[in-house]
């Protein structure tokens, strides 16, 4: 019976990671759309200065796709940090069950790998937040050409 109380306990401390993975999922689902949207709108640039006059200089499309280039650098590093922080919590999850059932000794490195994630998963965040602001800086709402 206390074996299985202790199962039970563990598997409640290891739902804890588990419920931060989908915050990650519907977060990773977000900036993914965003790519898109990115990518998107710059080959739409691409292919109106494919068809463009020779006359035309192109110069705003060309900043316009400067700015989107930012942005999709941004995004892929919140992306890419993203993912690190959801394979640091799934090994998290599995130190958990490796410390429960080996008898191993490795509540430090869970802590460590746990910091890890937290630190990873804020970096996203702010990788995030400076797409945003770059994007928002670049809206022209309201202004003629």
């Amino acid at each position: 019976m206390s074996e299985a109380v202790d199962i039970a306990h563990l598997i409640q401390v290891a739902l804890t990671p588990i419920f931060l993975m989908t915050a990650i999922g519907v977060t990773l689902n977000v900036l993914t759309n965003r790519l898109a949207r990115i990518v998107d709108r710059a080959r739409h640039l691409e292919l109106g200065l494919a068809h463009a006059e020779a006359g035309s200089s192109g110069a705003d499309a060309h900043r316009q796709l400067a700015v989107l280039a930012r942005r999709s650098g941004y995004i892929n590093g919140a992306i890419t940090l993203i993912i690190a922080s959801g394979l640091l919590i799934s090994l998290v999850v599995v130190m958990l069950f490796i410390n429960a059932f080996l008898r191993w000794n490795l509540a430090a490195c869970i802590a460590i790998v746990f910091v890890l994630s937290m630190l990873t998963l804020a970096l996203s965040l702010l990788a995030f937040l400076i797409e945003v602001r770059i994007a928002t800086a670049a809206l022209r709402i309201g202004v003629t050409r």
